[in-house]
């Protein structure tokens, strides 16, 4: 935890604008901070004047409120800009939160009182190559997947700091970072990292009759993913996939910059948390 505490001055407070009621929160937590002596404003993310006023500094804030994938979002839109996040969960699962909506208020006063500690965590970036030519290229808080884009399993080569590492048949490979380690990665039986760290995980899915074993690499190592074989996609942080042809391939490496999470108490919240959520998907009917 830094000796110097963080207290903002103007906030944003953002919210998903899919779920109820979300709108409405980011309303209030926008009201509590104006009564408190700061300025703030209020919006949803998919308002392009406010993400405009981000990325041109106007905020030293961003209060999101949603669920993890608000988070994955808001950490794209902020991360570049060096703006810290506050997550106030809405959705089902939160890893990335600390908070709950019943407990905002709280938080804010807190956050009011100094009584609060900025978390960096690693984002990755992929590259995208066709023939040698970049095709694009995108950071990523949780992972970048080259997945099968039929029913078929597809043949990937990895190698790791231009050394060759193995082949996979499988449904695909995952490149995560720490903070990824809990989200698809854990699906696929990958294990879990501590936020702090800056390694990449690699975790196959699915595997046939090939290496079928999560590898973490040493801290600041790239990975090559190149498609030997089968009908791929690309896609970094769930978002829309890009196809893949033959013989391309998709680097991954450390970011050039770090999401920001505001956090309270010790760092220890990270396993709390976890063991909070360890066998509690709401998604599958097991209770909070």
């Amino acid at each position: 935890m830094p000796d110097i505490p963080f207290v903002p001055r103007c906030v944003l407070a953002v919210a998903h604008s899919r779920i109820p009621d979300a709108q409405a929160e980011a309303a209030a937590i926008s009201s509590y901070l104006k009564e408190h002596g700061l300025e703030s404003a209020h919006g949803t993310l998919d308002d392009a004047s406010l993400r405009k006023h981000v990325k041109a500094g106007g905020f030293d804030l961003l209060v999101a409120v949603g669920g993890d994938g608000t988070m994955l979002r808001v950490s794209h839109l902020c991360a570049p800009c060096n703006v810290p996040i506050l997550g106030i969960n809405m959705g089902r699962l939160g890893f990335l939160m600390q908070f709950g909506r019943e407990e905002w208020r709280s938080a804010m006063q807190q956050l009011l009182n100094g009584e609060c500690w900025i978390e960096n965590r690693m984002m990755l970036r992929a590259e995208h190559y066709r023939a040698g030519e970049s095709l694009g290229s995108w950071h990523a808080l949780n992972e970048a997947v080259v997945t099968r884009a039929s029913v078929r399993p597809v043949r990937l080569s990895a190698s790791v700091d231009g050394m060759q590492l193995t082949n996979y048949v499988a449904d695909g490979l995952i490149a995560a970072t720490p903070t990824g380690s809990t989200a698809y990665a854990l699906a696929a039986g990958g294990p879990i990292l501590p936020p702090e760290l800056r390694n990449l995980l690699l975790v196959p899915i699915a595997p046939h009759l090939s290496f079928d074993r999560a590898v973490v690499l040493s801290e600041g190592t790239p990975v090559n993913i190149t498609l030997r074989g089968g009908d791929a996609v690309l896609s970094v942080d769930g978002q829309i996939p890009i196809g893949l042809a033959e013989d391309d391939v998709v680097n991954v490496h450390s970011g050039d910059y770090n999401a920001q999470f505001v956090r309270f108490g010790d760092p220890g919240y990270f396993y709390r948390n976890l063991t909070a959520h360890m066998n509690q998907n709401p998604s599958a009917g097991f209770p909070r």
